[in-house]
């Protein structure tokens, strides 16, 4: 996915910047950049992040850059910010984005005069530049960031920074949370509101779906007025999330909690222990084990020294391969053990298989499997939640394909996504037995969303029911 930070100071911006992007790396793994503005005009850095924290490859770049203005990103695809010179002026942006539709906006622009993108390695547009491209059919600014934020068919955030300010703009849907900070003599622009809190800023607002605001160091000014429907991503608190962060007023952490509650409350099971797959397991598991009263336990723990997250290699062999190899077993917590294990979800399940094969090899008696979230029906279409190409990439799509002779319609995929129905049953028993569990029961949509405490309406699950 990824994520952005901006400052607006009256004093030199650049230590806030850097450890406000910083404290995103967990949103992103490939490219961080960022760019700042200030007497000297603009300046600006992108380095591979890959094999290297943030903080290390952008060290040198620190001691160097200066300026009042700044922003900056963690992003898993395109190298970004941009620079663009338009007949705007010069500005630097950023973007989070996920856009279905590059073909037709790119066609359009061709269309409209447009003479080239310069395409990333891959042969992709690069997104950020798609989005400058958009702003720039405008012939002003404020119209443009309007103009880029209607047509994308998606989802797409986004920091802009040229000499008046910096202007922060929230998906129309708000499938994406934009904060702004204060401090004195300082504004903010964040994804995560926690990534300002150790650096002296208090909360100043959350962005509303399609709000667009400008801030410089003394205030911050609402552009475009928030739109009312909202289908913020439901996984930013299942998943995607650091602990402490919290969107809409709700916090991962108890979020969380409130998942393993209601999922402890439906089961039947009387397992010794109650664990959760580092990391975004763990909290859920503690809310199961508070609800049930069976001890909370860390039957293996992750080797976080060396080895990242297991989503970050883009090659699916490596990232089986660190899944596996970062888990440390502790023998005692395992051998001749029931475990009931949580994690946040199951796509592929190639990883989750093999967790539980570890665990049986470590000596463990049973494994029951409780993900933290419903089967993922569908591929997302807003985030970049998931690499996957194709919908049979995800294990309940498999199965169900299987168990419907390949004839599934979005009808039946309907009705497998019924947790009362029978065509649920069957498919969460295929998917036990297909991945060697002992027992498997997933969280139920409705208990999910009630977990989140926040009007249901406003949150997006159209990677579990397929509804827009």
């Amino acid at each position: 996915m990824g994520g952005f930070f901006g400052v607006a100071s009256k004093q030199d911006c650049v230590f806030d910047l850097f450890f406000g992007i910083d404290y995103h790396s967990h949103l992103g793994t490939r490219r961080g950049g960022m760019a700042v503005y200030g007497n000297d005009g603009f300046n600006r850095a992108i380095h591979n992040i890959e094999n290297a924290p943030f903080r290390t490859k952008f060290d040198k770049d620190v001691q160097t850059m200066n300026g009042y203005y700044g922003i900056g990103c963690i992003s898993d695809f395109e190298p970004q910010p941009l620079i663009v010179r338009s007949h705007h002026g010069t500005y630097a942006i950023t973007t989070v984005s996920k856009i279905n539709n590059v073909d037709e906006l790119a066609q359009t622009l061709f269309d409209n005069g447009h003479s080239h993108f310069l395409e990333m390695s891959g042969g992709d547009i690069n997104a950020t530049e798609l989005i400058a491209s958009l702003i720039n059919q405008k012939e002003n600014l404020i119209d443009g960031i309007q103009y880029a934020l209607d047509a994308v068919d998606g989802s797409v955030s986004f920091l802009l920074m040229n000499k008046n300010g910096i202007y922060a703009a929230r998906d129309k849907m708000g499938r994406t949370p934009v904060v702004i900070g204060h401090k004195d003599d300082a504004f903010c622009a964040s994804f995560e509101s926690f990534a300002y809190k150790n650096l002296g800023y208090k909360d100043y607002k959350s962005l509303g779906p399609g709000e667009v605001v400008v801030f410089n160091d003394k205030k911050c000014t609402t552009l475009v007025s928030p739109g009312t429907d909202m289908k913020i991503c439901t996984f930013l608190w299942v998943y995607y999330g650091y602990p402490s962060s919290a969107y809409e007023g709700t916090s991962v952490e108890q979020m969380r909690y409130n998942c393993g509650a209601k999922m402890a409350k439906r089961d039947n099971v009387k397992p010794d222990i109650v664990a959760g797959v580092p990391d975004s397991g763990t909290a859920h598991a503690v809310g199961y084990a508070n609800e049930s009263g069976v001890p909370f336990s860390r039957p293996f723990i992750k080797y976080t020294p060396t080895w990242p997250r297991s989503f970050m290699p883009t090659i699916q062999s490596k990232r089986n391969l660190i899944a596996k190899m970062k888990l440390l077993a502790v023998d005692e917590l395992i051998r001749d053990k029931s475990l009931l294990l949580i994690d946040d979800s199951i796509v592929r399940g190639t990883q989750l298989r093999e967790t539980t094969e570890f665990l049986y090899d470590c000596g463990a008696k049973e494994v029951h499997i409780r993900p933290a979230c419903p089967p993922l029906l569908y591929g997302c279409k807003y985030l970049n939640f998931s690499r996957s190409t194709s919908e049979m990439d995800l294990i309940a799509r498999r199965v169900i394909a299987r168990l419907e002779d390949g004839k599934e319609t979005p009808e039946i995929i309907a009705e497998y996504a019924n947790p009362d129905s029978e065509k649920y049953e069957r498919m969460v028993e295929e998917i036990r037995k297909e991945l060697h569990f002992t027992s498997l029961r997933f969280n139920r949509l409705d208990d999910m969303l009630e977990a989140a405490n926040i009007d249901k309406c406003k949150l997006c699950t159209y990677c579990w029911d397929g509804k827009e």
